[in-house]
């Protein structure tokens, strides 16, 4: 069963939830109104089986179904112009979430992300995030908290290179989702389908990969 946090949290944030078996285009205005990061997500889809909900701005819904309607689907490609947005990035992603994150020990430490040292990805965020630093206080790896709603939270994590293959990440995911899961929503887990590190630091983080797919419109 479905846990009920994230069937809030999808009814939410697409407009609608769940489908049957198909493509459904529905009309939500979040998507004519700035995300987390104070950007527009103009489209955004989320697939689970044989089902797909892609939620765009209502003014939009029209010409995505007439999209939609052509063989194969709507072709990922087009949808910036469809939505409005052309020459916008599209994304491709496997969709994650976790109720029972993996039992690893602790690992950052909860800093404002206006600290000193951090990179420019995790000052976007207006609460605090979970960093690692060295004994010389550098920046390690960090998780930020994508709050998209009271019911769905998203984990997004970054390691410095040098830094990478010590199983930083896979604990600050779990460390980020037990506080998730605290603060009463489900912490969610997105990366592209090629990107097999984070993949990795998904599975080992007790976020393993249903067969659900995100994709859709972002800022360039």
């Amino acid at each position: 069963m479905l846990d009920r946090r994230l069937h809030l949290h999808l009814a939410g944030w697409l407009g609608q939830w769940p489908a049957g078996p198909g493509l459904y285009v529905v009309g939500s205005h979040r998507r004519a109104r700035p995300a987390w990061d104070g950007r527009l997500r103009p489209a955004v889809a989320v697939t689970a089986g044989a089902s797909t909900v892609l939620s765009v701005a209502p003014d939009r819904v029209a010409a995505v179904r007439e999209l939609a309607r052509r063989p194969g689907g709507p072709p990922l490609a087009a949808l910036p112009a469809a939505v409005g947005r052309p020459g916008w990035a599209t994304h491709d992603d496997v969709f994650r979430w976790s109720v029972e994150p993996a039992p690893l020990p602790d690992v950052g430490e909860w800093t404002p992300p206006t600290a000193a040292g951090l990179p420019s990805w995790l000052r976007l965020f207006d609460r605090p995030v979970l960093v690692v630093r060295d004994a010389r206080g550098r920046y390690l790896s960090g998780v930020g908290i994508k709050r998209h709603d009271a019911y769905g939270h998203e984990l997004a994590v970054g390691t410095v290179p040098a830094a990478r293959g010590r199983g930083l990440a896979r604990r600050l995911v779990a460390q980020a989702a037990r506080r998730v899961l605290d603060e009463g929503a489900v912490p969610t887990y997105l990366h592209d389908v090629a990107n097999t590190a984070s993949a990795r630091v998904a599975v080992a983080a007790g976020f393993p990969d249903r067969g659900w797919r995100s994709c859709g419109v972002y800022p360039p």
